[in-house]
C-alpha cells in the first residue's frame, strides 16, 4: 500500500482543510496516476510484457508516469495522443525524454491507431500490455479503494472524521475507487468529485459505471439508489474545458505556493481545488473537516508560471 502525508492547512469558511499529498509518491512527480500504475506495472512485471501502449493527451499525467515506469525497466511505451490536445508541456517533453514513441492523430482516428499499433507489436513477436487512458478499469478504481483505507487509518490514528473529501475528478475512477471504500465500510460523508473538463450526465455516468463494473467484480452488491446517492460529480467549474484558466483559478495557485509552498496546476489541481472553496461557500457548508486530495500534476504547474501575473 502506497501510504501518503495528510497535512492542516488551517480554515476555510469556518471549516478545517487538510490536504492528502499523493503528488509526493516518489514515482516521477507522483500523483494519482502513480498510484494506478504501481498496479498496472505489477501485471506485466509478472505477466513478462516487454511494451506497454497507452493514450493520452499532451498534457496527460497518466502517460508521464507509464513513461517513466517502463524507462525503469527499460521496456518500449508507445503513446497514443490526440492532434486537438498535442501542444508542447513539460509533461510531453518528459514523456519523450523518457523514451517514449509518441504517435499524434485526429481524436476520431485514436482507437484505430492503438489496435494497429497492438497488431502490429505481436506480429513482430512482441507482447504488449495496454492500458487505459487515464488508468481507467477496475486496477484503477482498486488504487483508490486503496486510498480510501488509508484515509480511514489516518483517521483512526488521529481521532478525526473527514466529513467531505474533495478532489479533480477525470477520467472517473480516482472517484469510484473512493465511492466504493465508502460503501463497502458504509461511512457517513460526502465525497465530491470536481470535474476538470467533462460535464453531466455523461462525467458522472462514467463514474457510476466505474463504481458498478468494480463492485460487481468484487462480488459487492449495493442497491442502485446508494451508489447513486453517493456520486457527486459537480460540472459547475470546469471552465471552457479540459486544461482551461481563468482569474481564481491563478490566485488559488499563488496562494498555496505562497502560504503553504504546495504547487498546483490550472488543468487539474487548481481547478479542483477553486471549485471546493466555491462549492463550500455555495452549499454553506460550515464547521467541517475537508480533506483535499492533491492528485498531482506538478509539471503542469511550470507551464503555467509564464502566464501568471
Amino acid at each position: 500500500m502506497v501510504e501518503t502525508l495528510i497535512q492542516n492547512l488551517g480554515e476555510i469558511h469556518n471549516n478545517i482543510i487538510y490536504i492528502k499529498r499523493d503528488d509526493l509518491i516518489p514515482i516521477s512527480f507522483g500523483g494519482n496516476k502513480a498510484r494506478k500504475a504501481i498496479n498496472f506495472f505489477r501485471e506485466i512485471d509478472e505477466g513478462n510484457y516487454d511494451c506497454v501502449v497507452t493514450y493520452g493527451s499532451s498534457s496527460s499525467n497518466h502517460c508521464r508516469i507509464v513513461s517513466s515506469m517502463a524507462a525503469m525497466r527499460k521496456i518500449s511505451c508507445y503513446i497514443i495522443g490526440p492532434q486537438e490536445a498535442s501542444k508542447p508541456t513539460f509533461n510531453s517533453i518528459l514523456m519523450g525524454w523518457l523514451g517514449a514513441e509518441i504517435t499524434i492523430v485526429p481524436v476520431e482516428t485514436v482507437h484505430d491507431t492503438i489496435e494497429k499499433k497492438l497488431e502490429h507489436l505481436r506480429k513482430q513477436g512482441r507482447n504488449p500490455y495496454f492500458i487505459a487512458g487515464g488508468g481507467h478499469g477496475n486496477l484503477g478504481t482498486q488504487a483508490y479503494v486503496d486510498c480510501y483505507e488509508e484515509i480511514r487509518e489516518f483517521e483512526k490514528q488521529n481521532q478525526i472524521h473527514f466529513d467531505y473529501i474533495f478532489f479533480a475528478s477525470g477520467t472517473g475512477t480516482t472517484q469510484a475507487g473512493l465511492v466504493c471504500g465508502q460503501l463497502i465500510h458504509g461511512d457517513n460523508r460526502r465525497i465530491v468529485g470536481i470535474s476538470i473538463a467533462r460535464k453531466n450526465p455523461r462525467g458522472r455516468q462514467v463514474v457510476l459505471n466505474s463504481v458498478k463494473e468494480y463492485l460487481s467484480e468484487k462480488n459487492y452488491y449495493f442497491e442502485d439508489e446508494k451508489i447513486e446517492k453517493n456520486v457527486v460529480f459537480v460540472d459547475k467549474y470546469t471552465g471552457s474545458g479540459y486544461g482551461t484558466n481563468n482569474i481564481e483559478i491563478e490566485q488559488t495557485i499563488k496562494d498555496m505556493l505562497f502560504t503553504h509552498g504546495i504547487p498546483l496546476d490550472s488543468t487539474y489541481t487548481g481547478k479542483a481545488y477553486t471549485g471546493m472553496k466555491a462549492y463550500l461557500i455555495e452549499q454553506g457548508v460550515r464547521g467541517k473537516n475537508i480533506l483535499f486530495i492533491h492528485t498531482g500534476g506538478t509539471p503542469l504547474f511550470f507551464d503555467e508560471l509564464e502566464n501568471i501575473n
